[in-house]
C-alpha cells in the first residue's frame, strides 16, 4: 500500500496487494455471453484475508496499539482475523461473542483459535449482544472487560474507517469489470467498493441474512465515510438459502461442483452463495451479453471455520 509509512503500524503484516484478477471458463455464463472474472482478495494475507485485510487495516491503524475490543458470533471471521492481527502485531485483543451460553462449553475451532493467538473471550447474553450499540450497554460491557483506553471496531468491522479501507477494491477494479458482486453481512465492503469503482460500473451486493435491513446499512455506512450516496450500487437478495451459516444440500453440492471445476474452495457462509446466485442471475439474463462480471472472492474454506462479513 503506497500511503505506508515506516510509522504505520500495519506495515509487518505485508499484504499482496492488488489482489490477483482470475478469469475463469464457465458455460453457465458463457452460454449467455457474460465472461466470469474472480478477484482473489482471499489471497491478500493468510491470516487477514479479503475484506477482513480492507477493513481490519485503517481500524488497526486508528488504534495504534491500544486493545482492541471487538464483537462477533461463535463462528466470526472477524473475531478470527482481529485476534490473528493482535498475535501478528504485538496488541492486546477482546472478542464479545454472543451467547453467555458458550462460556461453559468447550470452545469451538474458530474460538479456539481465537484463544491461542491470544484473545480474551467476553461471553454475553444475546440481549445483550442485541443492544451492544447502546451507549449504555457498550459502557456496561467496557467494564465488564475492564480494559482502559479501548479501541471499539463493531460487528463485522463495518464502520466508516472499513469503509474507506474497502474503497481501495472499487479502484483496483476500475475498468477491469462492468459488474462487480460481492457477497454481504454487514455492508461495509458493499459500501467502500462501490465508492471506489469508476464511471459506468456497477456493485451488486448479495446479502447473507435475511431481513432486508442492509440498504439502510449500505446507505449509512457511505454517508459516515463518504458524505452521502456514492457510486452505482443495488442488493439482490434472494440468495440467502435461509439466513446466516444456512446451507442447503443443493448448495454444497454447487460448491463442490464449483470448487471442482476451477480449483477453488468454495467457502459455504459467503462465497458460494455469491457464485450461486450469480450462475443464476446470467440464467435469468440479468447480464447482458458481452457483460464482464468480477466476482469478489472474499474468503476461503480453511477448515478453521467459515464466513467472511461483508
Amino acid at each position: 500500500m503506497s500511503e505506508r509509512t515506516s510509522s504505520d503500524p500495519t506495515a509487518a503484516l505485508r499484504p499482496r496487494l492488488p489482489s490477483p484478477l482470475q478469469p475463469v471458463e464457465d458455460e453457465r455464463f458463457s452460454r449467455h455471453g457474460v465472461r466470469l472474472v474472480l478477484k482473489r482478495d482471499d489471497l491478500i494475507h493468510p491470516d487477514l484475508p479479503g475484506n477482513k485485510w480492507r477493513k481490519l487495516v485503517p481500524n488497526l491503524r486508528a488504534a495504534a496499539g491500544r486493545p482492541v475490543l471487538t464483537f462477533g458470533g461463535a463462528y466470526s471471521n472477524h473475531l478470527r482475523a482481529t485476534a490473528a492481527a493482535g498475535r501478528l502485531l504485538g496488541f492486546r485483543t477482546i472478542g464479545v461473542v454472543r451467547g453467555d451460553e458458550l462460556a461453559t462449553r468447550p470452545l469451538n475451532p474458530s474460538l479456539a483459535r481465537c484463544a491461542a493467538d491470544g484473545m480474551r473471550l467476553l461471553f454475553v447474553d444475546r440481549a445483550t449482544y442485541r443492544a451492544k450499540d447502546d451507549p449504555g450497554t457498550l459502557a456496561r460491557i467496557l467494564r465488564t472487560a475492564a480494559t482502559d483506553d479501548v479501541y471499539v471496531v463493531p460487528e463485522g468491522g463495518s464502520n466508516a474507517s472499513a469503509a474507506a479501507g474497502c474503497a481501495g477494491l472499487g479502484r483496483e477494479l476500475r475498468g477491469l469489470a462492468d459488474v462487480v458482486a460481492v457477497a454481504c453481512g454487514t455492508g461495509g465492503t458493499l459500501a467502500g467498493l462501490a465508492a471506489g469503482l469508476g464511471d459506468g460500473q456497477r456493485a451488486l451486493g448479495l446479502p447473507v441474512l435475511k431481513g432486508g435491513f442492509l440498504g439502510a446499512a449500505v446507505r449509512a455506512l457511505q454517508e459516515e465515510a463518504f458524505g452521502g450516496h456514492t457510486g452505482n450500487w443495488s442488493l439482490e437478495e434472494r440468495f440467502h438459502f435461509g439466513g446466516y451459516a444456512r446451507t442447503t444440500p443443493e448448495l454444497d453440492a454447487f460448491a463442490a461442483g464449483f470448487g471442482a471445476r476451477h480449483g477453488l474452495p468454495v467457502e459455504r457462509v459467503y462465497v458460494a452463495k455469491l457464485l450461486n446466485g450469480l450462475v443464476e442471475l446470467a440464467a435469468e439474463g440479468a447480464f447482458p451479453p458481452g457483460t464482464t462480471v468480477a466476482a469478489v472472492i472474499t474468503g476461503q474454506e480453511d477448515g478453521r471455520g467459515t464466513g467472511v462479513a461483508g
